[in-house]
């Protein structure tokens, strides 16, 4: 990508995997936001690098190493003063677009090290806009010098040292296009929470398997007016719940079969 004084000083970072039909949409939405494009790939068998490589993007090949740390590859890998991370299931709406340009227009971006915003995510044939989905606020427009990735291999979080401004405009996500893509996560989160708890020392309870997924449904769809979202916010309140209650049953099933080989 050609470097253009009207455009900021950023990068976009993306960590692909097959994602040939998404990637083009979350390129486009970039145009005139971002003078490079990283796109550090795990090894994808599709078009996603020749779509990466015609945007004028720069693809690194990295085998899989987490998310945190394969998104810290892609940061390592950028060259400006500012980073944009996105997935390639993501795109900049025309708001969030002006506000990022405004953003590196104003004198703001003197005092800042970092821009949070709000992503919005589609299901089940809508924007979901309540509930424990929306606004799913996060930090993904950085000063490089001043960020690091940190989370873990299932959860990645970007980390900033200095002031951080919240920019109007949504980050728009289409992560879950079917009922079973949300379902095939549950398992590995599920996975995820026991080893952490597990870590940390907490034990398994069963007030908190019982109760927890009903506050869960109350809060997102009760609460934080999921109930405005149709359908879908209902199935995402009651799918929530559900999780939750997988978590700590599998924290359970963990507990259980450590106690059976003491």
């Amino acid at each position: 990508m050609n470097e253009n004084n009207s455009i900021p000083p950023v990068s976009l970072a993306v960590t692909t995997f097959n994602e040939e039909a998404r990637l083009p949409k979350c390129l486009a939405s970039a145009r005139g936001v971002v003078r490079e494009i990283v796109i550090v790939d795990s090894g994808s068998t599709d078009g996603t690098a020749a779509i990466a490589e015609a945007e004028g993007g720069r693809v690194i090949r990295q085998d899989w190493l987490g998310h945190s740390a394969q998104k810290q590859v892609a940061l390592d890998a950028c060259t400006q003063s500012w980073v944009l991370i996105l997935d390639a299931d993501e795109e900049v709406s025309p708001e969030l677009r002006q506000s990022i340009l405004a953003f590196f227009k104003s004198g703001d971006v003197d005092w800042f090290h970092g821009c949070r915003f709000n992503r919005k995510i589609r299901f089940l044939g809508r924007w979901i806009s309540h509930g424990d989905w929306y606004p799913d606020t996060k930090l993904r427009l950085i000063r490089r010098d001043k960020a690091r990735m940190g989370g873990n291999a299932t959860h990645d979080e970007v980390l900033v040292s200095g002031a951080v401004k919240h920019l109007h405009g949504d980050l728009l996500h289409d992560s879950y296009p079917t009922i079973q893509s949300y379902l095939n996560k549950i398992g590995p989160f599920a996975d995820d929470f026991a080893e952490r708890q597990c870590k940390a020392g907490k034990k398994w309870s069963l007030p908190a398997n019982l109760l927890r997924p009903f506050w869960r449904f109350f809060r997102a769809y009760f609460l934080r007016l999921g109930l405005l979202d149709g359908f879908p916010g209902f199935w995402i309140a009651f799918a929530t719940a559900f999780s939750v209650f997988v978590r700590y049953s599998r924290q359970y099933e963990v507990e259980s079969s450590k106690l059976g080989k003491d």
